[in-house]
């Protein structure tokens, strides 16, 4: 299992976000794309936020009771950001996911530029293949 690479598994193109870019488009983004969080890019593709589902509705929801204008992903992104690199394994990955909240991490290169994504489900996806490759040899 050591084999097992993120970058055998990662989402090549995940939706991103720009730090200026409306909380009410970054929603749109997520809900289309099927993601629960994302990355935020600099006009580089170097990685200088996060921002979930939550850190929208949380605004949204603050939006709604107080009638305010909407927020620009900045004001609700988190400026650090748990990374990983696509010759990292999914067993490293995985007992990180186990002490870490993100279920979603952005696939960086070394110098930070972003490459994709990788799920909490895409690395079950990964073990669980490899785990049956191994059942069907015993068979």
């Amino acid at each position: 299992m050591d084999l097992l690479k993120v970058a055998d598994y990662m989402h090549r193109h995940p939706v991103t976000f720009t730090v200026d870019m409306p909380v009410e488009m970054a929603v749109a983004l997520l809900i289309k794309g099927h993601q629960t969080g994302g990355p935020v890019v600099d006009t580089n593709n170097k990685i200088v936020g996060f921002v979930s589902e939550q850190d929208c509705l949380a605004r949204m929801l603050m939006s709604t009771y107080h009638d305010q204008q909407s927020a620009r992903v900045s004001d609700v992104m988190n400026a650090e950001v748990l990374t990983v690199k696509p010759y990292d394994g999914i067993i490293d990955l995985a007992q990180m996911m186990l002490k870490t909240k993100p279920k979603l991490y952005p696939v960086v290169d070394d110098n930070g530029g972003l490459l994709g994504i990788i799920t909490r489900s895409d690395v079950l996806a990964a073990i669980d293949k490899e785990l049956h490759s191994h059942y069907r040899r015993v068979v």
